[in-house]
């Protein structure tokens, strides 16, 4: 039986501060960042948007959420707000970002689908809306190969996801179902044993042999792989084009009305970061290592590095047709009731921002406000 929506959010924070081991990540949960970049330095002369002394971004430390990391290294959101400074909060799971957006500690942020549509449809439409996309792919299900030699032995195994109910989770657990197997989705017990685990402790758990594996986002799958894990299956082989969506762009819709030039000038910081990666992938990636360094302390591996880049496809395109197709997957796990995503997107500020840089527009499937 789905369970309601509030009850499955606190269920997903409680069953992740249930694991003793997470008691390590939780210095860098929500923390707000405040390393100093000197690109973004507010240019002299330059005048403050819509009168606003700040706009509050957040944003993950995975490379998934490589436009944000790019645009925030190459100085890219202070250039494009002038002297309305931009501030930045660095969050490690959905829930906690959509806390903020709600509370008005952010004011845009980047995130996955499954946060964004539990967001969306527990405030009844009126939260948030998601106005730009920013990646494709970057997730893979990587195991002990000593273990685990086939999809068919992952039957039986402990296989770790981030979070309960967040994006992985959700297509894991319909890969689960896909194969005729059944697994409680709440408590991850069944024909596979599903261990929520905080990315940052997920290597650490691996090494131990506490789990046989995971389903995991890009730097995590790379970084397993590096501890001896194999990439079993990459998630985007499961999908049409190989393409899904990963990473959105959201916004307080109160935010979006007031300052809808504020929310313009991120999206043009936004749609120039992705550019510039897909013209410069290894400059791109090594700036997104130099932000995730300054953000944790500690650069990735070259080696982890080029594996995780190589498998993320950026794009402006919020791949709105897989979004649905994702809540259909959380319905058919039991994890969310049947939600309506009509009006979840509003893309008039991107494909404005695409046309005046000459690029083709994007669609929202059907799921826009108009």
């Amino acid at each position: 039986m789905p369970v309601n929506r509030s009850t499955f959010l606190r269920r997903g924070i409680a069953v992740v501060a249930a694991l003793p081991l997470l008691t390590l990540a939780a210095c860098g949960y929500g923390s707000k960042s405040t390393a100093d970049n000197a690109k973004e330095k507010v240019a002299a002369g330059s005048s403050k948007i819509d009168g606003l002394s700040s706009v509050k971004i957040g944003y993950f430390g995975n490379l998934t959420h490589g436009t944000a990391l790019v645009a925030r290294q190459q100085g890219l959101f202070q250039k494009e707000l002038g002297a309305t400074k931009a501030d930045y909060q660095i969050f490690n799971a959905g829930p906690s970002e959509i806390e903020a957006l709600n509370s008005g500690s952010i004011d845009i942020g980047w995130i996955g689908p499954s946060p964004a549509i539990n967001g969306y449809t527990k405030s009844g439409g009126t939260n948030l809306k998601i106005i730009g996309g920013s990646a494709s792919g970057g997730v893979k299900l990587v195991v002990n190969p000593k273990k685990i030699k086939s999809l068919k032995d992952v039957k039986g195994k402990k296989i770790a996801t981030p979070q309960l109910g967040n994006t992985q989770d959700v297509a894991f657990l319909n890969w689960i179902a896909d194969q005729g197997w059944k697994v409680d989705a709440n408590t991850g017990k069944g024909d596979v044993s599903v261990v929520r685990t905080d990315n940052k402790i997920t290597p650490d758990a691996y090494k131990s042999g506490a789990i046989d594996g995971a389903w995991v986002p890009e730097p995590t799958a790379s970084k397993l792989v590096a501890e001896g894990g194999k990439v079993l299956l990459d998630e985007s082989t499961l999908w049409p084009d190989k393409k899904f969506v990963i990473t959105n762009i959201i916004v307080s819709q109160k935010f979006l009305k007031a300052h809808p030039k504020a929310v313009e000038a991120v999206l043009k910081a936004s749609v120039e970061a992705n550019k510039w990666i897909n013209a410069n992938p290894d400059k791109a990636k090594a700036a997104a290592n130099k932000q995730l360094a300054t953000d944790s302390g500690k650069a990735l591996p070259t080696d982890v590095l080029d594996s995780a880049w190589s498998s993320i496809q950026f794009t402006d395109d919020p791949l709105a047709s897989t979004l649905n197709t994702e809540a259909e997957h959380a319905v058919k796990a039991g994890l969310l009731e049947k939600p309506n995503l009509k009006g979840i997107y509003d893309l008039t500020l991107l494909n404005k921002v695409l046309k005046a840089d000459g690029a083709s527009t994007v669609d929202d499937a059907g799921l826009g406000t108009s």
